[in-house]
């Protein structure tokens, strides 16, 4: 299967050594292009497209908002925000928007290309414990969904599904909270599939973010 692939970059050099990377994979197609947010939209409206790599600073729609409006669509394509390391509070941004990960704009071709079919299987391409970094940073700065509300979503989890998101949501793999508690690797994989279920999200990456807007942990990698 061909992966769809959309560029939305208001650098069209850089659009373009994206593109002389993903036209050399049998299994990649770029799609389309755009330079901004709004002209991203208005393409989609046309055009299938699986994974967006997303700009963040754009003129008319940045690539945060762009990224929410795409995440709201049905059917919605997986969406990697692009930064530089004095971006991160956009990265942060654009997860809380949608985003299935972010990368950096320097990024090895073969992350790159990596980071597209993860995304395109269904996977998050932010390591949970580089999300936690970016969290422990910016949390506090953005608005959050709540402490009451949060406590109430999570009141649909098991206590061991709540004790998994924990872990999740520190950084750890399924094989490390395999072994933290005593379990099979494909148990906790389920247990993290029913959270992701319960409580409506894409994936390991949205289960950080709400960890944190909710309280259940705080900045620095404590409990709530």
């Amino acid at each position: 299967m061909t992966i769809r692939v959309m560029l939305v970059d208001d650098q069209v050099l850089l659009r373009t050594g994206f593109r002389m990377v993903l036209a050399a994979q049998p299994d990649m197609e770029v799609v389309a292009e755009a330079g901004d947010g709004v002209e991203a939209l208005q393409v989609l409206r046309a055009t299938a497209v699986d994974v967006v790599l997303m700009d963040v600073r754009m003129p008319k729609l940045d690539g945060v908002e762009a990224t929410r409006r795409i995440c709201a669509e049905p059917d919605a394509p997986k969406v990697l925000i692009l930064t530089t390391f004095d971006l991160d509070e956009y990265a942060f941004s654009g997860l809380k928007a949608g985003a299935s990960g972010f990368m950096l704009k320097d990024v090895p071709p073969g992350e790159l290309l990596a980071a597209i079919r993860a995304v395109h299987s269904g996977d998050a391409v932010v390591a949970p414990s580089t999300t936690r970094r970016l969290l422990d940073r910016f949390a506090p700065m953005l608005p959050s969904a709540g402490q009451e509300a949060g406590h109430q979503e999570l009141g649909r989890l098991t206590d061991r599904e709540r004790e998994v998101m924990v872990l999740v949501a520190q950084g750890l793999s399924n094989g490390e909270i395999a072994a933290r508690l005593v379990l099979s690797e494909a148990t906790v994989k389920t247990h993290v599939g029913r959270i992701l279920t319960k409580l409506g999200l894409r994936d390991r990456v949205q289960v950080v973010v709400l960890a944190y807007e909710t309280g259940l942990v705080r900045a620095g990698g404590g409990h709530g």
